[in-house]
């Protein structure tokens, strides 16, 4: 597995997936023992994420791994004919991560934050490899799918197509519509109304937080405390004037959360 680093940018990466090679960027931040990973939302990339994980990882005395997944931002784009399946985000936690993981060379438990379908990547994770997970920040994750998830991506779907979003997202991603169509078509495929992992996330064993606002338009506050009802010991943070993103409506709360629930275990 090859690794280069190109200069004033991110690194890439090589990783075995789906019997061919895939290329990963990502970039580290911070300084520390431990590893806090960082996993964006379903139409996130790493620069998206801007001076979050630097901040975060600074704030918990971590170094911080931020990368962006197949399909997304520098990474190897999605095929113009491939669709993902209702089971992605659970191949992205069981395949794609360990892989990018063992290729970096992180063999200790990591912290984990994952924002929107990256939180339901991590708890995937977390509930799969017990031994690798040393805690679990998770932001407006999904465990189930709701009305108001879908209809709020309908109206994206409507808003990258009539408005300028195309153009604004093309800032993060080298392939833009790979990016959008790949996230969009999974959530609006009829059988993706049955996908849930409330039931799988009962085998997480890592501390969790788990972290919604109050205004989030993609999901409802039974989303964390379904969490909360299933893992022992999760510990909730629901924010008010908060919507979908809470690293960028409410930072600073996030990150004083962040830094007492890790130095609480």
């Amino acid at each position: 597995m090859s690794a280069v680093a190109q200069p004033g940018g991110p690194a890439f990466v090589e990783v075995p997936w789906e019997h061919r090679r895939v290329r990963i960027e990502h970039e580290w931040v911070g300084e520390g023992a431990a590893t806090l990973v960082f996993l964006h939302e379903g139409l996130g990339s790493r620069a998206m994420w801007r001076d979050f994980p630097a901040r975060l990882s600074a704030a918990m005395r971590m170094r911080g791994l931020v990368y962006s997944r197949p399909g997304y931002g520098m990474s190897t784009p999605r095929a113009p004919d491939e669709r993902w399946d209702p089971d992605f985000m659970h191949r992205q936690a069981h395949e794609v991560l360990p892989a990018l993981l063992d290729a970096l060379g992180v063999r200790e438990p990591a912290w984990l934050y994952g924002h929107s379908d990256g939180g339901s990547i991590a708890l995937l994770f977390a509930a799969r490899f017990p031994r690798r997970t040393a805690g679990v920040i998770a932001a407006a994750p999904h465990i189930f799918v709701e009305d108001v998830s879908v209809q709020s991506i309908e109206r994206t779907r409507r808003a990258y197509l009539e408005t300028d979003l195309r153009e604004r997202l093309a800032r993060y991603h080298d392939d833009v519509d790979s990016a959008f169509w790949g996230w969009n078509d999974a959530w609006l495929h009829p059988p993706f109304r049955d996908w849930r992992i409330a039931e799988e996330i009962a085998a997480i064993r890592a501390p969790v937080l788990a972290v919604q606002g109050e205004l989030d338009e993609y999901g409802t506050l039974a989303q964390v405390r379904g969490i909360a009802e299933r893992v022992p010991g999760c510990r909730l943070l629901e924010l008010a004037d908060c919507g979908h993103s809470p690293h960028r409506d409410r930072p600073e709360a996030v990150i004083r959360a962040a830094v007492e629930f890790a130095g609480s275990r």
